[in-house]
């Protein structure tokens, strides 16, 4: 008897894995390390070739701004203490940060301060009198915004990342390739209006690049209480923002990181996020006790930081710069201290009836007539 052989099995093909798709979040991240260009004291770092190094002309011109804005810095810190300024937010060891941000940008640009930016102010060219007047409570704003292309400096926590946005929007419906820039502190990225200004920016690609100075402390809150997020530049992802994180105490890459975040802006790709990480060697302001929530030792380790050490040291190595430039740098950052010092001493004269100047571009018939009443109250006084 013959048996049929049964057939035999054979094992089913494994099916073909998929490609992955590609991450869409890839693109928008950050260095997983702060980009830098300097070693702590001054010394070049290998070639990154996505950074490229800004012209021998323009750092040296960092480095005489960051000069002349510290020593700005510290005789507005001393005006405090002689009852010239009601109080003043300083930025030393930021100096960095605040001369790169304005270096990357043309004139035509727009720049969003907080009230820490007066060495920035300073190094766009605005009359250090008009960047003190507010701090010294003569006006709200001592400049014109809208000829410096400054906006005032604002108090409220991220409340000008909204108006960044916005300006930044409305240039390009215009047709215009104006980029605007707002500054934000690390604290500041914990309020509303720093998400529903990037979220905003994002959604209808305004050119606007949100520059956080991560300086540590939102006041005396350190930033382990902020967030716990691995680093701020990470916050653009959640809206589709390409972000980068940069040592904002070394001017090389300060200036290479925010050029290209300009540059994407320009050219009509949306918004950039770049978080800096420096430090405010100061207190938050000269009413501030930083005693009480940092120690020396903190302080010292970011004194050995300090960018424009960092920057005179390689400057010095490429003979770019010598004690003849250097010392003339000095004397020029004399000199605007002396004058600086001169004109605060002297008393505002600010007439009554200035205040109702520049609250409307055109005044209400309501603010006309407090502005007679105020004007009549003042003639009867003369006449009396």
């Amino acid at each position: 008897m013959t048996t049929t052989p049964q057939a035999v099995r054979r094992p089913s093909p494994r099916p073909r894995r998929r490609a992955a798709p590609p991450d869409p979040a890839r693109a928008l991240l950050p260095a997983a390390e702060p980009v830098r260009m300097l070693d702590e004291d001054g010394h070049r770092l290998p070639e990154q070739p996505d950074q490229p190094e800004p012209d021998a002309g323009t750092l040296r011109e960092m480095y005489r701004r960051m000069v002349i804005g510290r020593r700005f810095d510290t005789q507005a810190t001393a005006l405090t203490k002689q009852g010239r300024l009601a109080v003043y937010p300083s930025a030393r060891g930021q100096e960095a940060c605040q001369v790169g941000a304005v270096l990357a940008l043309r004139d035509n640009d727009w720049v969003f301060p907080t009230y820490r930016e007066s060495m920035a102010l300073v190094s766009r060219g605005i009359d250090p009198v008009e960047v003190l007047t507010l701090l010294r409570g003569d006006w709200h704003c001592g400049y014109d915004p809208g000829a410096r292309r400054t906006a005032p400096q604002c108090t409220p926590l991220a409340t000008q990342t909204i108006h960044a946005a916005g300006l930044a929007y409305g240039e390009a419906r215009q047709g215009r390739d104006t980029v605007a820039l707002a500054f934000i502190g690390d604290g500041a990225t914990s309020e509303g209006d720093f998400h529903e200004g990037v979220n905003f920016a994002a959604v209808f690609r305004a050119p606007v690049v949100f520059f956080v100075q991560n300086n540590r402390y939102a006041i005396s809150v350190p930033l382990s209480r902020q967030t716990a997020a691995p680093a701020l530049a990470y916050k653009g992802i959640g809206y589709g923002v390409p972000s980068e994180q940069v040592d904002g105490n070394d001017p090389l890459a300060v200036l290479a990181v925010l050029g290209r975040a300009v540059a994407h802006a320009r050219a009509g790709n949306g918004p950039y996020l770049v978080e800096a990480h420096t430090y405010r060697m100061e207190p938050h302001t000269n009413a501030d006790d930083a005693g009480r929530y940092r120690d020396d030792a903190e302080v010292e380790a970011w004194t050995g930081r300090d960018p424009i050490a960092r920057l005179e040291t390689y400057l010095r190595a490429g003979g770019v710069l010598d004690d003849a430039a250097v010392a003339g740098i000095a004397a020029e950052a004399e000199a605007l201290a002396a004058d600086l010092r001169t004109r605060m001493q002297a008393e505002p004269q600010v007439h009554p009836l200035s205040l109702f100047d520049h609250v409307f571009a055109e005044p209400t018939s309501q603010l006309r007539e407090q502005r007679e009443m105020v004007r009549a109250e003042l003639a009867a006084e003369e006449e009396a």
